[in-house]
């Protein structure tokens, strides 16, 4: 099943045609999204999106370039929010190293306390990892997690050995489909398919077709083509085995394909 591990639908950039986006997605062979918050502003809008919507479902987290705007009690509503029982990791969390400005210090502060979140519930986590695998891995092996996913992934090979060995599964989407992207094309084309996921971050990192757009989760079918095409195999095997692979970093989303055919059912 084709499954997009990673996409905003709850963005600004969808609210004038959210649906028409989720219709022209489905119509590409997209089965399933995992939508994160960035932050507590965001908890209600992607639940309502896995409550309306039998193919998506969502995490909670407060996203590392966000937590300026964090209070502390943000941080108590996580933990009520992920005691309700319906999401299915805790994302977007991480460290950003690439933002001048970041304020790292109060980054990790909230990156630590959420990990000790997700292992207290026993929850796989969306990271964050953009320059700062490094400083990520040495968190998760400090703090245990059940794995996960480490999205947009565009470090070393040697830190996509360590994430891997870790349990975590690596995301790649829009990056990878341009020329120049070589250390991400490389990992692609290279790492076992068994630690690979395919996603969009929509609306954000447009692929090389749609450079300077907004990006949609419809671009998935042709993520997938572009891995495909790199470690030279059929685009089915790539989306069975990229499927299988982000229903076991995030077992929440196991029951996709049961909603599809319950949805197909009641059509």
């Amino acid at each position: 099943m084709l499954i997009d591990t990673h996409c905003h639908l709850d963005a600004a950039e969808f609210d004038g045609d959210r649906a028409a986006v989720l219709a022209a997605a489905r119509a590409a062979g997209v089965g399933g999204f995992l939508v994160p918050a960035v932050g507590a502003a965001d908890f209600e809008a992607v639940a309502a999106l896995s409550a309306a919507h039998p193919d998506c479902r969502h995490a909670f987290g407060i996203h590392p370039m966000y937590v300026r705007q964090a209070h502390e009690s943000d941080l108590e509503l996580l933990h009520a929010r992920l005691a309700e029982g319906s999401a299915v990791a805790v994302g977007e969390i991480g460290l950003d190293g690439y933002v001048a400005d970041g304020d790292l210090p109060l980054q990790t502060r909230y990156f630590e306390a959420q990990l000790k979140l997700a292992r207290e519930f026993g929850l796989p986590v969306v990271l964050h990892v953009r320059r700062a695998q490094d400083q990520i891995l040495k968190y998760l092996r400090r703090i245990g997690v059940p794995g996960g996913i480490a999205h947009a992934f565009n470090g070393s090979r040697q830190q996509a050995e360590a994430f891997i060995g870790l349990g975590f599964r690596l995301g790649f989407g829009g990056a990878m489909t341009y020329i120049g992207s070589r250390r991400i094309r490389e990992l692609a084309a290279s790492l076992p398919l068994s630690a690979i996921v395919l996603e969009t971050d929509a609306p954000d990192i447009p692929p090389a077709w749609g450079a300077g757009w907004r990006n949609d989760p419809a671009n998935l079918g042709r993520f997938a083509g572009v891995l495909a095409e790199l470690r030279g195999m059929r685009v089915e095997e790539v989306v069975a085995a990229t499927g299988a692979n982000a229903q076991a970093a995030i077992p929440g989303l196991a029951s996709l394909g049961v909603s599809r055919a319950l949805g197909r059912a009641a059509g």
